[in-house]
């Protein structure tokens, strides 16, 4: 299990509003976070994180001089910062303003207001991503294990990767999109494939009809990973003989009992 308890968590909140930014202390107080600095915009927040790195960023969506946008971007792009957990907390519900930190591989992405169970969720899944848990299979040895991963995002497949190896699996793929997951997947051997739906190119639901309709890879159990919510493309996943479907962003206990499953098939 992870080594790190929530307790134990130093966290970076970016909020501009004095009257929120107390809401959400004490919010994170009942959950036995203590550790917690403040800053109300984007300069304030690089600043901090610069100096003392955080566990986990948590941020509303706008502030004065910027947006969370912004923020996460600049994050991403100091390879020092890369894997840094953030979390977005915003009352924004229209997919395209979301799908970018869906795309970035954010922790969790928490509605405002939050409930306990949401806040308590985001914090153990931030758990997950700092600390290993492996996987005990009963017909796999997690270390031989070799899993592809594909997605046009990078910081997303760094995001799945992080959660994997945490999991005790070593030997990981990755693609950019389907058609190089097919490429791939015509010199190398793997036992799992955790692929997105939205891809350029060749797309999830393609890449899962290829790997179907393969006289050599047609028993590879997919998991896709995905922000669609379209109920037609979902059924059509379905249909095209994915074994498992998990949200993005996604907690890591989830995929963990998702290859639980989908490798062992005992439960």
């Amino acid at each position: 299990m992870s080594t790190l308890g929530v307790s134990e968590l130093n966290i970076l909140l970016v909020e501009p509003s004095a009257v929120q930014r107390k809401i959400m202390i004490q919010q994170l107080q009942d959950e036995q976070v203590m550790a917690i600095d403040t800053a109300a915009n984007l300069h304030e927040a690089l600043d901090k994180i610069m100096k003392v790195r955080p566990d986990l960023v948590i941020s509303a969506l706008h502030y004065d001089d910027g947006s969370a946008v912004e923020l996460l971007g600049a994050i991403r792009r100091l390879p020092e910062l890369a894997e840094l957990p953030f979390m977005l907390v915003s009352s924004e519900t229209r997919k395209p303003q979301l799908e970018v930190f869906k795309q970035s591989g954010v922790v969790a992405i928490l509605p405002k207001p939050f409930t306990r169970q949401h806040l308590g969720s985001a914090l153990n899944a931030t758990l997950d991503l700092l600390g290993k848990d492996e996987l005990e299979l009963e017909f796999y040895d997690v270390e031989s294990l070799r899993v592809l991963i594909v997605d046009d995002s990078r910081m997303a497949r760094t995001m799945i990767h992080r959660v994997l190896h945490n999991l005790g699996i070593v030997h990981l793929l990755e693609a950019a999109d389907g058609r190089e997951a097919i490429e791939l997947l015509q010199r190398e051997t793997v036992d799992l494939v955790v692929t997105d739906y939205n891809m350029p190119e060749v797309n999830g639901l393609e890449l899962a009809e290829f790997i179907r309709s393969s006289e050599l890879h047609s028993h590879l159990p997919i998991l896709m990973v995905t922000s669609e919510a379209n109920e037609t493309h979902l059924s059509h996943v379905e249909h095209a003989g994915v074994n498992a479907l998990t949200d993005k962003p996604f907690e890591p206990e989830t995929v963990k009992r998702l290859l639980v499953r989908l490798l062992d098939q005992s439960e």
